[in-house]
């Protein structure tokens, strides 16, 4: 693994092969930054299909102790070498361009297409739970438990009234990024879905909007630097314990993450009613779900934008196993000759 980190960092004389390969890193990013900015779509699966998910994780693994004393011993060379730093750092520009490019499109969707826009996110959450589902291999009374009590506690927690109207502070906003930024690096499951189940998808892309269109403020610049701050700190520290529990407890952490998405689906019914139609903004409006009485166009129209969310993500799931399975035969057919030899 280390020869073939090395290898994609080396240059050659004119530097041309590492900057294509830098540009190369930097768009698969930007599809991440793109597929993590929608609810229902997961950048660790457009990760896994890209082929850059696993030196991901060994990139993030590696902030560790060792890393750490390199830099107090000063050796800032080997510290970036250790870390993949100039992986992380061409994948991390493209991601970050990639969430401020579909920004202002999520709000503009949000705010005035909300119906149509959580239909399509309710198919990709549907589709999603079902590629969950499909990585336990095998299902039984105990596992059918924890995902009912997923569904249960995910229930629950949509329809509380302190995340209708949470906390208007600093402190959500870095609790949020921690939860987020773990589910983003899950094949399969969507940060910005926890997001909106934590009412602060809409605040985070209105203030990125915001941003990438000039709209400097001291206060959205503190508020996302907090959230940064909060990602970092979940990258850093809650996706070790998610991997723990994966490795140690995968089939039942894999059942409750399932029933979650499933219990969430009631935040993201595409037939809300506005109840505070004086409020201007719309993070800080409250809505109620209804059940239409007649099938119009606009069901019609939602059903169909379902479908196609599911589709959209069952396609991207299809891609991404067969890419990885010829990832998988190219890798074994080129050691087993070594092995023959």
């Amino acid at each position: 693994m280390n020869d073939e980190y090395t290898d994609t960092s080396a240059v050659d004389p004119n530097g041309q092969n590492a900057f294509f390969r830098d540009l190369r890193i930097a768009s698969c990013g930007f599809a991440m930054g793109a597929a993590d900015i929608v609810p229902g779509v997961s950048g660790g699966t457009v990760a896994l299909i890209l082929g850059v998910y696993e030196r991901l994780i060994a990139a993030i693994s590696r902030c560790d102790t060792v890393f750490l004393k390199l830099l107090f011993r000063g050796q800032w060379r080997a510290a970036a070498d250790h870390i993949d730093l100039r992986f992380v750092v061409a994948l991390g520009c493209g991601i970050a361009v990639g969430i401020g490019g579909l920004a202002s499109l999520m709000a503009y969707l949000l705010s005035s297409q909300m119906s149509f826009t959580f239909a399509a996110f309710t198919g990709m959450i549907i589709a999603s739970s079902m590629i969950v589902a499909r990585r336990i291999p095998r299902w039984n009374m105990q596992l059918v438990g924890l995902l009912l009590l997923g569904c249960v506690v995910a229930l629950r927690l949509v329809t509380l009234s302190v995340l209708q109207n949470p906390p208007d502070s600093l402190w959500y906003l870095y609790f949020c990024g921690m939860i987020g930024i773990t589910a983003m690096i899950l094949p399969g499951i969507s940060g910005a879905f926890i997001l909106l189940l934590l009412n602060r998808y809409h605040y985070i892309t209105d203030s990125i909007k915001g941003v990438v269109h000039g709209d400097i403020d001291i206060a959205v610049i503190g508020a996302l630097f907090v959230f940064g701050m909060g990602c970092l700190t979940g990258l850093l520290s809650f996706s070790r314990v998610l991997r723990w529990l994966l490795s140690r407890y995968h089939d039942g952490t894999m059942a409750v993450l399932c029933g979650f998405m499933l219990g969430s689906l009631y935040k993201l019914w595409p037939f809300q009613r506005d109840v505070t139609p004086d409020v201007e903004k719309f993070k800080h409006k409250t809505f109620e779900n209804f059940v239409p009485d007649a099938l119009t166009s606009q069901v019609w129209g939602a059903i169909v934008l379902c479908i196609c969310g599911i589709s959209v993500v069952l396609l991207l799931d299809i891609v991404g196993r067969r890419t990885d399975h010829a990832r998988t035969s190219e890798c074994d057919g080129q050691t087993q000759p070594t092995a023959g030899q």
